[in-house]
């Protein structure tokens, strides 16, 4: 389908940055993806034009690792700066090495040294500090406990008390009262195309549009947090001028079009610490700068190649100042610098384009890597050369992850991006309070207790009868009590996460990022459950077989004894897959129930890709077999060794979660040993691809 051009003219300003480009509402508005869809190129081919590393590439990540990397891996915390709280602009030029110079911009002043960002808590950056074998300077710990108040501060000042309880017994968990939230995808784009100061003009005039009206809450609110994220634009313009860049324009090339985007990103890594700094989806958009550089003969395939190597470089070096604690929680150092790509445009045009192969190639040229993220949307429809690429990068790299692009696009168009492991969002448009989420196992255990916890012994809610005698339990009974107990446990979420939001906007502010989005956006908050396999296989043996409760000298229930067979989710087996899908309906319903900080649209995942282990440390067993303090399942996951029936028929049961329940993703991770796919290399990658088609043709949910 063809892209009808207007006779929209660009300003006198930007002539040369836009030459060749086809112009249309973006010119006026701030509007990228109508850029996109304008002049980006499909591409159908295969990766035979790729180029492999430069010298140069080479040179700079052989003394990233050896230098710094090295040293890492050794003591896990490269350096900390311990006199700087961080900012925008608050640190010098940094650079690898002289031959730094390609995409340039560091963090700090160093490669991988660590910034403290107080004005998310003290206490965190702390114990941080001294995990990491340094001190932390009293000067900057007298400002963030006597002088200004932190986010983490305002959250405890304001928690009831069954909020802490349910935290402290770990039925909640990973709340984002202590780090920064995460989840925001700043439209990075937005500074390459147009330059930092049309974004400060834009959003001077958003801000004063309001001077006609009255008071309000929300009037001064919005007010202030324009002016925050100018401020916070103008340190944009000064960080990048300490490189040598005048960002104030458009990029005029295909080298500024990725370093004015990266620097847009750098702003919020070096600003923010959320759990999720996503970057986007960029390659559509870098490909019209290649594309036309390569046309114009200033640029070739190598330089191309070369400048995202670069950028990947420093993506995989972006780092936080965390505890040891929050590690374990997240199952290492991860910060998820998202990276999504293909997928379809709404007028039936894929997104796959050249540079779509080039990052991809950065897995070869540099080695697999866990950042950036790269998420592939995927589509049967794809073109078989990318599809078959995507697949041979799997095997070799084990790097990539991919999610539903129909499903995707149907609820959050074709412009959309992931925060994190599995939650969509408009780019630009559209913010999430991040929510990590609740134990729905654990809360299981609570419905049959009447509230004690089944580890410690502590009544942690009262109201609730537990189950009497000892006789098998019974369904409906159980099912009755796990629904009253979940009105408690969501309502705790709930409240709990209204309160954070409300604290983390006062508080800890994310001025880069949200001055990269429009004025007006929707937000979302993202809640979540830990633990649905166990619930449903669960649930399942009290049904279909005979559970008899095994309590202690108190008479709390510790563990089960279960006879007779019962079908085990993960299987396609509709009698225990419903029972997982009415679980997430009911949480989800539960949620929507309750009034959202800020008008937020609730929106639920199942997820636990990292933080499974530490859900299970807190848990006691349970009438499927799962035993205490092991971990659970990943996301929705089957029970390890429970799925009898092979990757498809999982699919197909995570399949029958219904999407609407979950818009904040679904999670399903596959474990394939490439020999199982096929003795040769083209038997493997002609399976992967028929499996991932397979996998992704579903009617009304979307399996990851």
């Amino acid at each position: 389908m063809e892209v009808v051009t207007t006779q929209t003219q660009p300003p006198a300003d930007t002539k040369d940055a836009w030459d060749g480009f086809r112009t249309g509402p973006w010119v006026d508005g701030i509007d990228v993806r109508d850029f996109i869809q304008r002049n980006y190129s499909p591409y159908d081919g295969d990766a035979s034009f790729l180029e492999g590393p430069t010298e140069k590439t080479l040179r700079l990540w052989n003394e990233l690792d050896s230098t710094y990397l090295s040293v890492e891996r050794e003591r896990r915390v490269f350096d900390v700066d311990t006199h700087t709280p961080a900012d925008v602009d608050a640190f010098p030029a940094g650079y690898i090495s002289g031959d730094d110079d390609v995409i340039v911009g560091l963090q700090t002043d160093v490669p991988t040294k660590r910034a403290m960002m107080p004005n998310g808590g003290w206490r965190m950056v702390e114990q941080a500090i001294r995990e990491a074998g340094k001190q932390p300077e009293e000067a900057v710990k007298k400002v963030f406990t006597a002088y200004r108040k932190t986010h983490n501060d305002a959250v405890f000042d304001i928690y009831t008390p069954r909020i802490r309880a349910a935290r402290s017994s770990h039925i909640i968990t990973g709340l984002p009262d202590a780090y920064g939230r995460g989840r925001i995808i700043g439209d990075y784009r937005r500074v390459a195309l147009y330059g930092v100061d049309r974004l400060i003009a834009d959003k001077e005039r958003a801000k004063d549009a309001t001077l006609e009206h009255g008071f309000s809450e929300h009037w001064a609110r919005y007010r202030e947090e324009h002016s925050e994220q100018i401020k916070a634009l103008k340190k944009l313009k000064k960080m990048a001028a300490s490189y040598g860049f005048d960002i104030s324009g458009p990029a005029a090339n295909a080298r500024e079009a990725v370093q004015w985007t990266y620097f847009g990103y750098l702003g919020s890594v070096k600003s923010q610490d959320g759990a999720a700094m996503s970057i986007g989806r960029l390659s559509p958009f870098f490909d019209i700068y290649f594309e036309r550089d390569l046309a114009k003969g200033t640029l070739n395939e190598r330089d191309a190649q070369e400048i995202v190597d670069a950028l990947v470089i420093k993506l995989r070096i972006v780092r936080f100042l965390r505890t040891e604690d929050y590690d374990q929680i997240f199952s290492g150092d991860p910060y998820w610098a998202t990276w999504s790509d293909a997928g379809f445009s709404a007028d039936g045009r894929h997104q796959v384009t050249k540079t779509s192969f080039r990052l991809l190639q950065t897995l070869r040229n540099l080695g697999p890597a866990p950042e950036p993220n790269i998420t592939i949307f995927w589509d049967p429809s794809l073109p078989d050369g990318y599809k078959e690429f995507c697949a041979a990068i799997s095997i070799e790299t084990s790097s990539v992850q991919y999610e539903s692009d129909e499903q995707i696009r149907g609820k959050w168009g074709d412009d959309a991006a992931i925060a994190c492991c599995v939650s969509p969002m408009k780019v630009g448009k559209q913010m999430q309070f991040f929510g990590a989420r609740v134990n729905a196992a654990k809360s299981l255990l609570y419905a049959i207790n009447g509230g004690r916890d089944e580890v410690t012994g502590k009544q942690i809610t009262t109201g609730h009868s537990p189950v009497e005698g000892d006789g098998p339990l019974d369904f409906d009974e159980v099912w009755e009590k796990y629904e009253l107990m979940l009105d408690w446990v969501i309502g705790t979420y709930v409240e709990a996460l209204n309160i954070i939001h409300y604290c983390h906007d006062k508080y800890a502010y994310e001025a880069v990022e949200m001055a990269l989005h429009d004025s007006d956006i929707v937000r979302t908050m993202g809640c979540g459950i830990a633990g649905l396999s166990i619930v449903a296989d669960s649930l399942s043996a009290i049904k279909y077989a005979t559970v008899t409760p095994v309590r202690d000298e108190t008479g709390l229930v510790v563990d089960y004894v279960t006879e007779g067979d019962f079908p085990f989710y993960g299987n396609d087996d509709d009698r225990v897959d419903d029972i997982a899908a009415t679980v997430v309906h009911t949480v989800m319903q539960k949620i929507k129930a309750i009034p959202m900080y800020r008008d937020a649209i609730p929106t639920q995942s199942v997820l636990t890709i990292t933080s499974n282990v530490v859900y299970g440390k807190a848990t006691g067993s349970f009438p499927s077999g799962h035993e205490a303090g092991t971990p659970f399942a990943p996301g929705a996951n089957p029970e390890n060794g429970r799925d009898t029936h092979g990757m498809v028929a999982s699919m197909l049961s995570v399949g029958k979660l219904d999407y609407n329940d979950a818009l904040d993703g679904i999670s399903l991770t596959n474990t394939i040993t490439p020999s199982g796919l096929g003795r040769t290399k083209d038997e493997q990658v002609g399976n992967l691809v028929g499996v991932l088609d397979a996998g992704f043709v579903m009617d009304e949910t979307t399996t990851y």
